[in-house]
């Protein structure tokens, strides 16, 4: 859905006002209608997305003096304009609003994070010969979609056991259209081989209902089959035949068996169990299709310590289905209070019928009961690498001196080969671990750096914090907006003393002088476990050989350097494919191919004098001197 129904907003309140008086003062002007508010701070900021069914008494609320939350209260305090959009039903705010906090993330919402998007088994049925592959977003290709799982390597493992089952092919279309005699897939018997008529259409195509009917749910019939096509097959003393079935019901008992529970009266249902421990929540979401386990993932919801466990789980519903498909059927672990509101809005997301229970025994019970066991599980787990996570930050704090725990370090490397293709790399740790989502790479824009290290490191945090400066400014200083997406507490480099003095003087430079920046350098031999760190100020010191902190440093650095190798590396390879003459004004692919034609290649071209150029068909004088003197700017 767009983010916004064509409603127009309110318009602004007075900017004199702020807090409780500032909303006392839009509620005279709001309408009893259901729509969607959202609340702004002094830096612009949407701190709050709520709806309501009736927006002029839902926001009079925030105007009492008293009975309010600390969050709630802080919230109001903090509030300093207002924006509201009108819907036509609840059902419509509710999705506008999981819209909303999906994309802007207010801090003080409920916010689903890690929302990767699911994986499924897709056989195309867009070519002759059906193709089995795996698959993600739109569902735009003709074909059978399974799903979804939990995993891309859940997908990986299921298709694997199901190429051994039904020898469906999983090349692309370009190289089964090339084949000449039969790949490796074949040999190992997971591929039919239909690309050079091993099988012929008909068998081929009973073999892709087969996949189908066993995906659909029918596995007992599909292998009842199979059981009697063996004993037939056996019967008339084909044994590589019957081998062959023999090996395909093995495959498909191996896919059931490994999927855990796989219930008799659920047919397709989303299981959600959430548990709560030290003001952390985890929910574990269990997909059930065609009465199979298609596995499970956990989720942890950002959320004040003040929401309850049932205000958790409805905000995270209506986030994580704002951009997926919804089943029949969705089981929960806890009462939510506005269950028949999420079933209506689910079911106009979803154009079907959705039902949205809580149950109380039977087999749903048990499934619900499982994934909460799961969610406690991995709750403990998470709980546990926080604790030891926190311990190795006190232990970062305590060997660089720094003034408190840090809650965000960047670490920095580059990459380069001869200084072809540089590129910079930033990974970012905090108290959860690595934070992926805040990994930057950099490519080195100045053609005069060359190999030079130290220019490619003043490079990339010229532009790195130059940036940063413009976004947030003086904030930084700000203990309220800190946070772990904003300002590190320590800046690390991969190198020694030359590296640390570049990246301080472009901090210095930039007025920076006052954030925490170490370098690492390898011991001698370049050996692990012999680091020498430089802090500014200090003489370099290594740590002791057992030390976490050392190996956490360690990890870290590693990190940067996998992340800066795979930056240059996807650079390198996409510039390998990029030919000189494209970058020339006035060569288009019919004077490209020609001048390829007459030379042979784009060095060859780059070598040609202008009146060699100008000999070539298509070319004129005037292009064939353009030409030239692109290729010779640097001799001028």
């Amino acid at each position: 859905m767009s983010d916004e129904p064509s409603h127009s907003p309110e318009e602004p309140g007075n900017a004199s006002l702020a807090g409780a008086d500032l909303i006392r003062d839009f509620v005279t002007r709001l309408p009893a209608r259901p729509g969607v508010y959202r609340m702004y701070d002094a830096k612009g900021d949407v701190i709050y997305v709520g709806k309501a069914r009736n927006l002029k008494n839902r926001v009079s609320n925030y105007t009492r003096p008293w009975g309010h939350t600390n969050r709630i209260a802080a919230m109001i305090s903090l509030t300093v304009n207002m924006e509201f959009v009108t819907t036509a039903t609840e059902a419509e705010a509710l999705l506008l609003e999981a819209n909303l906090i999906k994309r802007l993330k207010p801090r003080f919402n409920v916010v689903l994070r890690d929302d990767k998007s699911f994986p499924y088994i897709l056989i195309a049925k867009d070519h002759d010969v059906a193709q089995l592959v795996k698959h993600r977003g739109a569902r735009n290709r003709k074909g059978s979609y399974y799903g979804p799982f939990a995993s891309a390597g859940a997908v990986n493992r299921a298709i694997n056991t199901l190429q051994k089952a039904f020898l469906i092919r999983t090349c692309t279309d370009s190289t089964y259209a090339n084949r000449t005699r039969p790949c490796l897939l074949y040999q190992i018997k997971r591929c039919s081989a239909p690309c050079v008529n091993y099988i012929a259409q008909e068998p081929y195509d009973a073999l892709v209902k087969e996949a189908e009917a066993f995906l659909g749910g029918k596995s007992q019939a599909v292998k009842a089959d199979l059981a009697r096509q063996m004993e037939e097959a056996a019967g008339a003393l084909d044994f590589e035949r019957a081998a062959l079935c023999r090996d395909r019901i093995q495959a498909m008992s191996f896919v059931t068996q490994t999927q855990g529970i796989n219930p008799q009266s659920v047919e397709e249902a989303d299981v959600f169990g959430l548990a709560q421990e030290g003001g952390q929540t985890c929910i574990q979401v269990f997909f059930f299709r065609s009465f199979q386990n298609w596995g499970n993932r956990a989720y942890y919801p950002k959320a004040d310590r003040s929401h309850e466990a049932a205000e958790i789980l409805s905000s995270f519903l209506a986030q994580f289905y704002d951009d997926k498909p919804v089943p029949d059927l969705v089981l929960l672990s806890h009462e939510i209070e506005e269950r028949q509101l999420l079933e209506e809005a689910l079911s106009t997301h979803a154009g079907h019928k959705v039902e949205v229970a809580v149950p109380q025994r039977g087999e749903k019970k048990a499934l619900v009961d499982h994934a909460v066991t799961n969610a406690r599980e991995a709750l403990g787990r998470r709980m546990a690498e926080s604790s030891s996570q926190a311990k190795l930050l006190d232990g970062v704090q305590r060997a660089f001196g720094l003034a408190e725990t840090p809650r965000r370090i960047e670490v920095y490397d580059n990459s380069h080969i001869q200084g072809t293709n540089p590129v910079g790399g930033m990974i970012v740790a905090g108290p959860d671990g690595l934070i992926k989502s805040q990994y930057r790479k950099f490519n080195i824009r100045s053609e005069e750096i060359g190999s030079d290290d130290f220019a490619m490191m003043r490079e990339v945090l010229t532009r790195r914090f130059s940036r940063l400066l413009k976004e947030q400014g003086e904030e930084r200083g700000d203990e309220q907006a800190k946070d772990v997406q904003s300002w590190p507490d320590l800046v690390l480099i991969d190198g020694g003393q030359g590296q640390l003095s570049a990246a301080k003087a472009v901090l210095d430079e930039l007025g920076l002088s006052d954030l925490p920046v170490a370098g690492v350098a390898k011991g001698p031999d370049r050996d692990a476990g012999r680091e020498h760190f430089y802090v500014p100020g200090r003489a370099s010191f290594m740590l002791e050989a057992r030390d976490p902190v050392l190996y956490y440093i360690q990890r870290l650095r590693d990190e940067a350097h996998r992340f800066a190798i795979g930056s240059h590396r996807a650079r390198r390879s996409k510039a390998i494919g990029v030919n000189p003459l494209d970058e020339v004004p006035g060569i288009g692919p019919m004077r490209k191919k020609a001048l390829l034609q007459a030379f042979g290649s784009a060095k060859a071209v780059a070598r040609a004098s202008v009146t060699d150029l100008a000999g070539v068909e298509g070319v004129s004088s005037a292009l064939a001197q353009a030409i030239y003197d692109h290729f010779h700017e640097s001799a001028e």
